[in-house]
């Protein structure tokens, strides 16, 4: 077999192995076939979701060097399946449940079909933008599926516009605060550890109190989606967290301080005791992305499932499902997911360890609180956000550190007969001005052009899906 063909055909038996199981497992009756037909679209739509935004999660800390492209694919395998698989289940009922408003005339194998021509079509859209190296939101793909299908089936009274629009919200709100936390944790690290004279020193103080709060954050999201098992409170979540931070600083100081001791007092250096911070924050942002981007994936299938009577309520997820999405998420990754993975680590903005911590991080941070809150945001927004937010704020640093006396900042292009330069004077200003800009403004035009598109594609994508089988069925 081909090199080329062997993860198509290894994708293709796992699609036949998801229809299989929920062949066997789903009871008999009149949608039983619809079922499987949707268990085979959600393994599908997984297996996308895990191709394109492993960038996300991995990026940054392949593009910084920190990690090897194979040991990037594997960790992220790992967890995201076991975010999948423990805390992914919150945001599943807001895609299934809350999206559409059902009406008396709107048949189970009508809604059936809405969430299987959902499926399809996000996940076409998603292939599409993973074959050509476009890092998309997943969440964008099949919300646009599920609205544009719906609309098809039922008219503009089958959405449920306010859900919809407290999720676009999150959708503007999420890359904000990501470039936010990104830019803010960027120039803290500056202030207190690059920036001073004896960087080493500085790093041994302040390198294991940023791995303690790594931790603590990690540990309260986990005892947040556990708080229903365990009845903890607020407080006891607090205390809880705060041990875990503990805990995350003891382990990381007296390794910094070993590791510091065979390093200079140089930034590049420093830079190099972030690697491992970084490679725990990436998988705590593979973590993140695995519980609240399953939804894409599993959400409408939950639907399926529920029209079908194959399951008890939307709030109790069979676990076969759960494992479809969380499988098939880790699949894509280890099969398709270095198709993308540059464009987020290299191509918008120069990383290294410590800027790629802050992106990990930062993203890490805003998809945790918003998958405690049940809000399907986009993780590829977030991501890009935080890389973006590092991005622009060393260009602006780097532009201000000029202090306007080098060359002026309102053009790209510094014509030396304006400035009375001789030609060797000109090519060195803007030799100097160019490198000043710092984030690639073609790459960054893309990525915004992408996102805009990915919902209306996939909407009349979705639209033209449930017009077919419509036909088809019928």
């Amino acid at each position: 077999m081909p090199r080329t063909a062997l993860p198509l055909g290894i994708a293709l038996v796992f699609l036949l192995l998801a229809g299989a199981l929920a062949m066997a497992v789903v009871p008999d009756g009149p949608l039983r076939w619809l079922v499987v037909v949707g268990a085979m679209a959600a393994g599908y739509m997984a297996l996308n979701v895990g191709a394109n935004d492993v960038a996300n999660n991995m990026g940054p800390a392949v593009g910084a060097r920190a990690i090897t492209m194979v040991s990037a694919l594997a960790l992220a395998a790992a967890f995201d399946a076991a975010g999948a698989l423990l805390a992914g289940g919150e945001v599943i009922e807001t895609v299934a449940g809350r999206l559409l408003t059902l009406h008396a005339d709107f048949t189970a194998s009508a809604m059936i079909l809405v969430m299987i021509a959902a499926l399809v079509a996000a996940a076409a859209w998603i292939n599409l933008s993973t074959f050509v190296g476009a890092p998309v939101s997943t969440t964008h793909a099949i919300v646009g599926g599920v609205v544009g299908a719906a609309v098809a089936a039922g008219g503009t009274g089958a959405v449920a516009w306010p859900v919809l629009g407290t999720i676009a919200v999150s959708w503007i709100i999420s890359p904000l605060l990501g470039a936010l936390f990104a830019a803010v944790l960027h120039t803290i690290i500056r202030t207190l550890i690059t920036r001073r004279a004896d960087k080493m020193a500085s790093a041994r103080t302040w390198v294991p109190v940023l791995v303690g709060a790594m931790s603590g954050i990690f540990a309260v999201y986990l005892t947040i989606k556990a708080g229903g098992f365990l009845h903890l409170d607020r407080g006891m979540i607090i205390i809880l967290g705060l041990v875990a931070a503990g805990l995350g600083w003891l382990i990381a100081a007296p390794r910094v301080r070993r590791r510091s001791q065979q390093l200079e007092n140089r930034k590049k250096h420093v830079a190099r005791l972030f690697r491992a911070p970084l490679i725990v924050a990436a998988a705590l942002l593979s973590f993140a992305h695995g519980s609240n981007d399953t939804a894409n994936a599993i959400g409408p299938l939950m639907a399926i499932l529920d029209q079908a009577h194959a399951a008890p309520v939307l709030g109790n997820l069979p676990f076969w499902s759960l494992a479809i999405g969380a499988f098939g998420i880790a699949l894509g990754i280890a099969l398709f997911g270095p198709r993308v993975i540059h464009t987020v680590g290299e191509q918008i903005t120069k990383l290294n360890e410590i800027r790629a911590f802050c992106v990990a991080l930062s993203a890490a941070t805003t998809v945790l609180a918003a998958s405690a809150f049940g809000l399907p945001v986009s993780s590829t927004h977030v991501a890009v956000g935080a890389v973006f937010g590092v991005g622009f704020l060393r260009e602006y640093l780097a532009i201000r550190d000029m202090k306007g006396a080098a060359v002026p900042v309102a053009t790209e292009f510094v014509d030396a007969s304006t400035l009375n330069d001789t030609p060797e004077q000109a090519i060195a200003r803007e030799r100097r001005y160019n490198r000043r800009y710092l984030v690639r403004r073609l790459k960054v035009a893309r990525i915004f052009a992408a996102w805009l598109v990915t919902l209306p594609a996939a909407g009349g994508m979705g639209a033209l899906g449930y017009w077919l089988l419509d036909r088809v069925i019928a």
